[in-house]
């Protein structure tokens, strides 16, 4: 990688960059990034979210109705200010990626808000990519200006940690997101569908990983690219219910299965191309479970704040969320420090 203008290698100091990502629907990953954000704030991280998913789900969680529809109306004018905004020169070839401001949504986390837009600047992400491997400036350019855009405004804020909230599907977009990642967390629920879904996800990403490779020995000297080695970094068990103070017997069943599936089609898949890309000794790679909180994750998305600070809650409730994530947020930040 000595082509690349920087990587984890060579700048150490870099903010964190992780997807919570499964390309399966209805996992809750906006939920999770949310609430775990929430927790490394008080563990004392600076957290940048990138609303990288067209639907905007992260932002209409953590902004109010009236300013979204403000945000969306304005984006394409010069004034606009979402990620759309930032990449649209780009996407429409009249320029360069330009900074839109971060906005401060919850004590130390700082959002970059979606538009649904982002979708033109995905369809224009699969002619990039194949420009790269034609060696053209302008794929190279293209493919990194997301990655640019967050690398600026994490410098601003003096960001510790960077999510990407991405949508569930394995689209060009969602290939820069991974490719610009140190990490990804594979959210799964305890259900046949999330088990059959991993089955893919190891063998897209390992491709994914396999053609960046590729493009990076084509790359012009002194080019900025993405690092291209995104690691698994474990899985979240979430929404299943608890009966006597155990997982109930109906998703208990899944709960093996799910490891030998993330075993067997993410981490054996990718160590085959890497060992470094899931380091995780077997059965270690659960970073947490977070049960059926039910009325208090809607609670959550209805007040745009973290479980632990839903109003009206009850505060037995409130308290084991907090738990939960401060655990998944403690175990991503010591795993983290143990990457190569």
């Amino acid at each position: 990688m000595t082509r690349t203008a920087r990587t984890a290698e060579q700048s150490p100091s870099r903010p964190l960059r992780v997807t919570i990502f499964n390309h399966k629907g209805g996992v809750g990953k906006t939920t999770l990034t949310v609430n775990i954000a929430a927790s490394m704030a008080v563990l004392g991280k600076r957290v940048l979210l990138v609303d990288s998913d067209p639907q905007c789900n992260l932002t209409a969680y953590l902004v109010e109705e009236p300013v979204v529809d403000d945000l969306l109306d304005n984006s394409d004018s010069a004034a606009g200010s979402t990620v759309w905004s930032a990449v649209k020169p780009v996407a429409e070839g009249t320029g360069e990626v330009r900074t839109v401001p971060a906005i401060e949504r919850l004590p130390n986390v700082f959002l970059l808000p979606g538009d649904l837009r982002l979708s033109e600047f995905e369809q224009e992400l699969s002619t990039l990519w194949n420009e790269c491997f034609q060696r053209k400036l302008k794929g190279f350019r293209g493919t990194v200006a997301l990655s640019q855009l967050v690398e600026r405004v994490a410098l601003e804020n003096g960001i510790d940690v960077i999510f990407y909230d991405a949508g569930p599907n394995i689209g060009p977009l969602n290939r820069v997101i991974l490719l610009d990642c140190d990490y990804f967390i594979v959210p799964v629920t305890c259900d046949l569908f999330s088990i059959r879904a991993l089955k893919t996800l190891g063998h897209t990403i390992e491709k994914w990983i396999t053609d960046w490779k590729t493009i990076l020995e084509l790359a012009p000297p002194s080019t900025y690219l993405l690092t291209g080695l995104p690691r698994f970094l474990g899985y979240i068990t979430q929404r299943f219910r608890i009966y006597r103070g155990d997982v109930a017997s109906d998703y208990a069943r899944y709960l093996p299965r799910i490891e030998r599936s993330i075993n067997s089609d993410v981490i054996t898949v990718l160590r085959r191309l890497n060992p470094e890309l899931a380091s995780a000794p077997m059965g270690q790679q659960e970073l947490g479970q977070v049960k059926d909180f039910a009325s208090l994750a809607i609670g959550s998305q209805s007040q745009g704040r973290p479980m632990k600070d839903v109003a009206g809650a009850p505060t037995d409730r409130r308290h084991d969320a907090e738990e939960v994530f401060a655990t998944i947020a403690h175990n991503i930040i010591a795993r983290a420090a143990q990457r190569p």
